[in-house]
């Protein structure tokens, strides 16, 4: 799975249209180029392959500031926007994943309607409990780390994850099923993108590629 795909299809269709360099101040203003590779290269390369791959349109609206190419906008179609929920899907029940994709799938979650995301997040605690069941066929918590020497130490550190993770998902379902925020068919959602003459406090400066 890919963080940088599910980021970059997340901003484009929370636009609607979007040239690269809307979608890099997005994702700079939500800090996922601190826990993700969102970095300009990246963006820019996952649009132009996406566009390559029929996941996104390119529309050529105005020449280039730099003198080159004329500036792109990027419009997520049909098949995007499958690929979009797919990767949002996985990223909220894989229990296995980088923490970026992670992160990702929690930055989306209320694309979905309400009841689909407790059921994808109780599955993602179902494959944690069975990860750590699975640790646990070898190595006996209780006992501690030492009876396997300081190898215990790595079935101690996947014992104390997968109970950290599945407390912080419980925590999350609670939330949810409280009736925090605001999910797909639920009302006007949360607005999480900048207004073009919104500055950003988060940018990271001017890039080369801005201009395409």
């Amino acid at each position: 799975m890919s963080a940088i795909r599910l980021l970059v299809l997340g901003a484009v269709r929370q636009h609607g249209r979007a040239h690269g360099y809307q979608v890099r101040n997005d994702l700079e203003f939500w800090g996922a180029h601190e826990w993700s590779n969102a970095k300009p290269g990246s963006i820019y390369h996952a649009l132009k392959q996406m566009a390559k791959q029929g996941l996104l349109v390119e529309h050529e609206v105005a020449p280039s500031t730099a003198g080159g190419p004329p500036r792109v906008e990027y419009e997520i179609n049909d098949e995007g926007t499958a690929e979009y929920f797919a990767l949002l899907r996985q990223a909220l029940t894989s229990y296995d994943q980088k923490m970026d994709m992670l992160s990702a799938g929690i930055g989306f979650l209320v694309d979905l309607p309400r009841a689909e995301a407790v059921t994808l997040l109780r599955q993602r605690i179902a494959g944690l409990e069975q990860w750590r069941a699975s640790v646990t066929e070898y190595y006996t918590p209780e006992q501690g780390p030492g009876q396997l020497g300081h190898i215990g130490e790595i079935m101690n550190m996947w014992v104390h994850s997968a109970d950290s993770e599945a407390a912080w998902t419980h925590g999350l379902i609670d939330r949810i099923e409280g009736g925090a925020y605001v999910f797909a068919g639920e009302g006007e959602p949360f607005v999480g993108v900048l207004a073009d003459d919104e500055p950003n406090p988060f940018a990271t400066g001017p890039d080369p590629l801005d201009a395409r």
